[in-house]
């Protein structure tokens, strides 16, 4: 399984448009982006390829890389930074299978997967399949499982990724609060490398409005507001999900130079070869 970090930002990426901070400038300076979320994972032995969201920036981020194009895809929520970018298969691709989950937003009054297909009912090439929380499915060669995580006010899954072939696995949090339940962890625990958001530094928590959450033994908040971990939070969840290897995702631009380019916070570009962690 090789997985290449496609995007590793928040909504508005780093280095952010219009913005001097230190941090957006030094990332200028270093030559590295955070942009919007999404990863591409590929089988060696399949040659096939499976695309976790799909950013504004997959344009970019195909050029860039230069990753094979999808067979398939996987959406995790409706927000805009991991959706909108499902429209760039138009002309791309003859084909394209859409999996999402099946259930209903109370909030919306739709699944995930019937707000995609409605969504993107122009483009013939998208066939959206819904699919049940912690039901595995087969995609693009891969065994899948989705589970619910805690991104409110709308629904939201993190998931689990295994290569039936080697044996390899990856998890990823999805955007979510540290309060996810011990079912859903238990899917995502021991893989070979874990992806965990983790949005800002625990002290920016003073500044949001709902403040932070799921305190630590020290008093530390594991969650920013409602929707995102802290960095805090989502190094104790990798600990917790005992990942060989993880990195931090989803981090915006407001965690300070001296923190934001730490080993474990995740660049673009970061590629991981699950059959040789060395990599």
């Amino acid at each position: 399984m090789q997985v290449t970090l496609l995007g590793t930002g928040d909504t508005t990426g780093t280095p952010t448009v219009g913005c001097h901070c230190d941090t957006c400038e030094q990332a200028r300076e270093r030559g590295v982006e955070r942009t919007r979320f999404s990863v591409h994972v590929h089988s060696e032995t399949t040659g096939q390829s499976l695309l976790v969201d799909c950013s504004p920036d997959f344009r970019q981020q195909f050029l860039r890389e230069a990753v094979p194009l999808p067979d398939a895809a996987l959406l995790t929520h409706v927000h805009f930074d991991h959706l909108d970018g499902l429209g760039n298969v138009y002309r791309l691709l003859d084909s394209l299978p859409v999996y999402a989950a099946n259930e209903t937003d109370p909030v919306t009054g739709k699944s995930v997967a019937e707000s995609v297909r409605d969504r993107y009912d122009y483009l013939d090439v998208v066939t959206v399949h819904g699919r049940s929380p912690f039901e595995s499915f087969e995609a693009a060669g891969f065994e899948v499982t989705l589970v619910p995580v805690v991104h409110p006010p709308l629904v939201s899954y993190g998931l689990r990724i295994d290569d039936p072939v080697t044996e390899t696995s990856l998890a990823i949090s999805g955007d979510t609060s540290y309060a996810i339940d011990e079912d859903a962890r238990a899917v995502l625990r021991d893989a070979d490398l874990t992806l965990v958001d983790g949005i800002v530094t625990a002290e920016l928590c003073e500044h949001h409005p709902a403040g932070g959450d799921h305190y630590d033994d020290d008093g530390v908040p594991r969650t920013f507001g409602t929707k995102h971990m802290t960095l805090t939070g989502a190094r104790a969840l990798a600990r917790d999900l005992a990942a060989d290897r993880y990195r931090i995702v989803h981090t915006a631009h407001f965690v300070s130079p001296d923190e934001a380019f730490a080993d474990d916070i995740a660049v673009d570009g970061e590629r991981f070869s699950l059959a040789d962690l060395d990599c």
